[in-house]
């Protein structure tokens, strides 16, 4: 009976996400402008590549700070039911911030954080 429930509900958000698909192409704006297929259509014509590399820097900057904000959700949820949990929910936060500090301290020590 369970199989079947499953089967119904991905079947309706199948059919769901095809109808406002279907939608959203009947009732859109459309536009044929040439300049509509530029990249960041800024108006004004690119010079050389489109495409160039980025430090990696900025991608661990970038990982580093979704790691503190999800960081923060968890602490927030903990804190919501930090009564209920007892000295066992303190422990393990306690242990879940000590990981995120030896991150936060090898990136410091390895110099992601650094601007150069």
């Amino acid at each position: 009976m369970n199989f079947i429930l499953l089967v119904v509900v991905i079947f309706i958000a199948v059919i769901m996400v095809a109808a406002a698909v279907g939608i959203a192409r009947l009732i859109g704006p459309r536009s044929y402008n040439p300049q509509k297929s530029e990249p960041y259509e800024c108006g004004i014509p690119t010079r050389g590549k489109s495409w160039m590399q980025f430090k990696v820097g900025y991608y661990l900057f970038a990982i580093l700070f979704l790691m503190f904000d999800v960081e923060t959700v968890f602490l927030f949820a903990w804190a919501v039911v930090v009564q209920d949990l007892g000295i066992y929910g303190l422990v393990s936060v306690l242990f879940f911030l000590l990981i995120l500090v030896l991150g936060l301290a090898y990136a410091w020590r390895k110099g992601a954080l650094e601007w150069k």
